[in-house]
């Protein structure tokens, strides 16, 4: 096995001690230059990279913000990362991505990783709807902010999008247009968000006068393409077919517009589609795709800078300032072509 390169093997080379070579490290202004240039060419020299592992565990800080999302391969959460990392770049820390892939026992594998890690913080979009995962992980005094989720019955900051207006502002731009059935491609039932953007879209009919039993609800196991498919599969064998479709997320609607368009139904003639997120794929569909936007990297921005602000006001003086917030985006609605009637 190779040699790992250490300070002492840089102090050796250099002639100098070990406290020199970590002053050169850490406070290289109070070294002289001549024992300087020395230390740092022996550390060119050997290759010699400090470990930060050891660092932050002589400090007691670790540079290393955790971020657990539900679903890295929907580009809506690789915005919110992108988010993430940028805020947390800005304050000279890095970001470790994990996908609880919508997983509660991932998920508490995930937490438990960010625990033995002792990361600075985590980001987290919770999978398991009964909260244990939580409960379980707040025994580490490790501060996290919840994204995309409020902050319901607990003490944590947290950042997300009003997924009932959302929902509203989805099924309102359908009656508008002229519908009175519509289905609401969901997924699954422990989300918060896909239950609070059903309510939005509930809360829409009502205010219209129309009847709950407007809006027919086609659950999902998941939130992606696959599973759009398979609603959209279903929601073709129902004899009397509702003509427009709002989705709980724009994977879902993508899904059905491919359902649709390899049955030869017409989108929006024969029915309208409305997703959610806006994600770039929305724009570029083969019917531009009419969705919900949600601003994803100010979302990941706003909740990293939460927890920032947490745990450096944690470490002044052992006095903890900070005060939790509860912070909601509002929604925006981009009408495409696959909603709108035909002209």
């Amino acid at each position: 096995m190779a040699h790992t390169v250490g300070i002492k093997d840089v102090a050796r080379a250099a002639g100098v001690s070990v406290g020199t070579v970590s002053n050169v490290i850490n406070r290289p202004e109070t070294v002289a230059g001549e024992t300087r240039a020395r230390v740092l060419s022996a550390i060119d020299r050997l290759g010699y990279v400090r470990s930060e592992s050891a660092r932050q565990l002589r400090a007691g800080r670790s540079r290393i913000m955790g971020l657990l999302v539900l679903d890295m391969g929907n580009p809506f959460f690789v915005d919110v990362a992108r988010g993430a990392e940028r805020a947390a770049r800005d304050a000279g820390l890095g970001v470790m991505v994990c996908n609880s892939a919508q997983n509660p026992s991932e998920e508490a594998e995930y937490l438990s990783l960010f625990a033995e890690q002792r990361v600075r913080g985590v980001l987290l979009t919770p999978a398991d709807a009964t909260g244990r995962n939580i409960e379980t992980f707040r025994r580490h005094n490790i501060p996290f902010v919840l994204v995309d989720r409020v902050a319901e019955g607990t003490t944590e900051c947290s950042v997300s999008v009003d997924d009932v207006a959302g929902g509203a502002l989805a099924v309102r731009h359908l009656v508008d247009a002229g519908h009175r059935s519509i289905a609401y491609v969901s997924g699954p039932p422990g989300l918060n968000q896909v239950r609070d953007r059903r309510t939005g879209a509930l809360n829409a009919l009502t205010e219209a006068g129309l009847s709950s039993e407007c809006l027919r609800e086609l659950p999902t196991e998941r939130l992606d393409v696959a599973a759009g498919r398979d609603a959209g599969a279903r929601l073709l064998g129902l004899a009397d077919r509702p003509t427009a479709v709002f989705c709980a997320n724009d994977l879902l609607a993508l899904g059905v517009l491919q359902a649709m368009y390899a049955a030869g139904v017409g989108v929006p003639d024969d029915l309208a589609i409305v997703g959610y997120d806006d994600i770039e794929f929305a724009a570029a569909a083969a019917v531009p795709l009419t969705s919900v936007r949600q601003p994803a990297v100010t979302l990941g921005a706003l909740a990293a800078e939460l927890l920032l602000e947490e745990t450096e006001t944690e470490t002044e003086g052992g006095c903890k300032a900070h005060e939790h917030r509860r912070v909601v985006l509002q929604p925006e609605l981009v009408v495409r072509s696959s909603s709108l009637p035909g002209r």
